[in-house]
């Protein structure tokens, strides 16, 4: 982190609107009073903003605050994922009306979805069935999905959120 906070004696403002380890507010106070009431309870003085006329300060534990930061810049920053659907040419409707449902789901909250459909035994002789299933699969999630790529030979549709 490129801007550090000024923690505990390296405040320099003289007073500071402090906010203590319950989140009341106390008001205007001395920072070394401030600093005193941290230290009787084992916790940090963290500058939290710093404003023209009074900086506003807050009694916590640095490491859990710095910690809890880090995890939500992560959470902020984090990738969509790729959910995997698989099917049979086989597909029961039910199944597939269901995993049709979930995809949506998916879709909704930005995640894409890979459909794949694994033929076994004498399933290859009718791969155009399971080229049918899978423009189906285009066809039924409709205006919620728009197909990144089609692979008719791997059988395999990824759909990305419209």
């Amino acid at each position: 982190m490129a801007n550090k906070q000024l923690i505990n004696h390296r405040i320099r403002s003289p007073r500071v609107l402090l906010i203590d380890h319950e989140n009341t507010n106390r008001g205007v106070t001395e920072t070394r009073d401030a600093l005193q009431l941290a230290e009787s309870v084992g916790l940090d003085l963290v500058l939290v903003s710093e404003s023209k006329d009074v900086p506003v300060a807050k009694i916590l534990d640095y490491g859990k605050h710095q910690y809890q930061q880090k995890k939500r810049h992560r959470q902020n920053t984090s990738k969509p994922t790729v959910k995997e659907v698989k099917l049979r040419p086989n597909v029961g409707e039910s199944d597939y009306s269901l995993r049709i449902k979930r995809a949506v789901e998916w879709l909704d909250k930005g995640d894409s979805v890979k459909f794949q459909v694994r033929l076994r035994g004498r399933e290859h002789q009718h791969r155009d069935r399971a080229a049918e299933l899978l423009e189906r699969v285009v066809t039924d999630l409709g205006e919620s999905a728009k197909v990144q790529s089609f692979d008719r030979r791997a059988l395999i549709v990824q759909v990305t959120p419209a």
